[in-house]
């Protein structure tokens, strides 16, 4: 956030990659059911430079999946038979690269030869040979990282790009990667509702789907007409949404030049230096200011008048006050005293693990439990903690849209880091407690608040 928010490049755990070509991906995480049919075999679903690895076996899957999906889905959204891939699949392991593994071409084609080597720490669609070749070894290291259902998410994304081929590219870079993330996520939709017969994915697993999204991002405060472009985690995961929440459709026609997009660019030298962080007591001090501004614009509407509670960071147990003390809580609102207590232990690794705007939502979640409380509604339970995400998306949005300007405003990836919050957090009982949301879902409410204002928070409006 800068000072007039700042941030911290946090590394997913296999750190952030960035997957190039005509390309890119989405990740994830699975575990096969009881109920999905063996594996589809090497003869049935032939892919050149294929090994006898789990990275294989999976995406050779998802392939086979993808197939039936896109078979379904592309007559049904585009009015045309759909035609599959022609010009192969293809595995390369970077870490050891057996050239006699290929044809003369490498991973491309006569009109368009690549070597091996060219899909190292990648995975891509190439529009010249109509291939898809991708590196296991990334594969598995993304898959230890996200889980399993990385590799079927990555060749969704690919073959989202196949499909764009046939239907047609946009002109920006950043649309065309987003809208391969918006169609990864219908097909992923379509395999959490049992459709899929090689592969499986429960719900409560996609929170580590989400976290792959956002990890792979490009580098936070880069260009974002570069073309290369992938859009920051936000952009990425929230197409990932659209495709989840309204399938193709949406994909097909919300992505368009004028969609919106938070990835920006790093412009001073004190950005780059501090990472769009301030310092710890300072986001603090941002924040206590520009949320009693943000609610006190809210109220009038509502037909009320907004009444600053206090702001408390204490060490150790938390305060006796309602159920903060009796529950051992990090985080939260007392409604006895009108105090948002925060754990000071907390905010140091929030601020430490993902960033300034990580400490800024975690206050902002609390802040909001005060605010329907003097709304006359409910504040613990699951409904409540969803508005409450979803007031802080929309109190993100507008530093976004420069309401606070004289005061502060978003960094590049400040966005990310709130995200990344909640699924960080989103399950602790001592910062979310008496609440079965998960990540995914916390993120979902996030999302719609910074996308459409207030409208969606249940608060009267």
């Amino acid at each position: 956030m800068r000072h007039v928010l700042r941030r911290v490049v946090v590394a997913a755990a296999a750190g952030s990659v960035l997957l190039t070509g005509c390309t890119s991906t989405v990740s994830g995480t699975a575990s096969r059911g009881p109920d999905v049919p063996v594996d589809v075999t090497s003869a049935d679903f032939p892919i050149t430079g294929v090994a006898d690895t789990e990275a294989d076996r999976l995406a050779r899957n998802a392939l086979a999946d993808l197939d039936t999906f896109w078979s379904q889905a592309y007559p049904e959204y585009f009015g045309e038979e759909y035609q599959p891939i022609t010009g192969g699949y293809f595995s390369v392991d970077s870490t050891n690269i057996d050239e006699s593994a290929y044809p003369d071409t490498g991973i491309g084609c006569a009109r368009a030869p690549e070597d091996p080597e060219g899909v190292a720490n990648n995975a891509h669609y190439d529009p010249n040979c109509d291939v898809v070749a991708y590196d296991r070894a990334l594969l598995q290291q993304l898959s230890d990282a996200y889980g399993p259902y990385l590799g079927p998410a990555v060749m969704a994304h690919e073959i989202g790009h196949a499909m764009q081929g046939r239907f047609g590219f946009a002109d920006s870079t950043i649309v065309v990667e987003t809208q391969a993330d918006c169609l990864a996520g219908a097909f992923t939709r379509w395999v959490i509702d049992g459709n899929a017969d090689h592969i499986a994915l429960r719900a409560a697993e996609l929170d580590q789907v989400v976290l792959g999204v956002i990890g792979l991002r490009d580098p936070v405060g880069t260009d974002p007409d570069d073309q290369r472009a992938h859009g920051s985690g936000f952009d990425r995961m929230s197409a990932f949404y659209a495709g989840y929440e309204s399938g193709v459709g949406s994909c097909r026609d919300d992505f368009t030049e004028d969609r919106l997009f938070t990835a920006t660019e790093f412009t001073t030298e004190e950005d780059l230096d501090n990472a769009g962080n301030l310092p710890a007591d300072e986001i603090v001090d941002l924040v206590a200011t520009t949320l009693p501004a943000f609610y006190q614009s809210v109220f009038p509407g509502l037909g009320a008048q907004f009444t600053e509670p206090a702001i408390e960071t204490f060490e150790g147990d938390a305060p006796d006050c309602g159920d903060m003390g009796a529950e051992n809580r990090d985080l939260g609102y007392c409604e006895a005293d009108d105090t948002v207590y925060l754990d000071a232990e907390l905010l140091g690794s929030a601020y430490d693990d993902i960033g300034d705007f990580a400490v800024a939502s975690a206050i902002s979640v609390a802040y909001a439990q005060a605010a329907r409380a003097q709304l006359g509604l409910p504040i613990d339970d699951a409904a409540a903690i969803s508005s409450a995400v979803c007031l802080t998306g929309w109190y993100t949005a507008r530093f976004w849209t420069g309401d606070f300007d004289q005061l502060g405003s978003l960094s590049p990836g400040d966005v990310d880091e709130a995200a990344i919050f909640l699924l960080t957090y989103g399950q602790e009982d001592g910062v979310f407690p008496n609440t079965e949301l998960s990540g995914f879902e916390m993120v979902d409410a996030f999302r719609n608040g910074f996308l459409n204002g207030g409208v969606g928070c249940d608060i009267g409006l």
